[in-house]
């Protein structure tokens, strides 16, 4: 088994679908990968095309434990009086660009545009991603490379 980082890169959605009747959406992306979580920063007033810019680590094994190599993107509209309005999810199957990084110790998913969807698979806009995976002495992976909480944006 190799363990190593899987950073991805969160640049930019489009055409979201607005969930504020007045005013502009306030978007964010909590990402999930096997019990990991880190959540960007809010776009404030950026409405259906946000930008964040904003890279994030994660720790990544091949092969891992069970099956599921999804990387979940679920993006929220920052609400100050009621809950957040879930927008949609986005799911990149990363399994493939794992193994190709164990091969050759790096791989990149360069900037790849997912369909932001809810359950009943309608379309709600899309989201641009990038994502590496680099392979690391398992012992030298620790809250400092992976950025720990400051990094996470809770």
């Amino acid at each position: 088994m190799a363990i190593g980082i899987m950073e991805v890169f969160l640049i930019k959605a489009k055409g979201l679908k607005d969930a504020d009747f007045f005013g502009r959406m306030d978007p964010y992306v909590v990402i999930q990968y096997k019990g990991q979580v880190r959540k960007s920063s809010v776009a404030r007033s950026e409405g259906k095309n946000p930008v964040w810019n904003e890279k994030f680590k994660l720790r990544a094994e091949y092969p891992g434990s069970g099956d599921d190599y999804n990387l979940i993107l679920k993006i929220f509209d920052r609400d100050l009086l009621k809950a957040d309005d879930y927008i949609g999810t986005a799911t990149i199957y990363v399994r493939d660009l794992l193994a190709l990084g164990v091969e050759s110790g790096t791989a990149e998913m360069q900037t790849n545009i997912h369909r932001v969807v809810l359950q009943d698979r309608s379309y709600r806009g899309e989201i641009h991603v990038d994502v590496t995976f680099t392979t690391w002495e398992e012992d030298k992976i620790n809250e400092e490379v992976l950025g720990g909480w400051k990094s996470s944006h809770f």
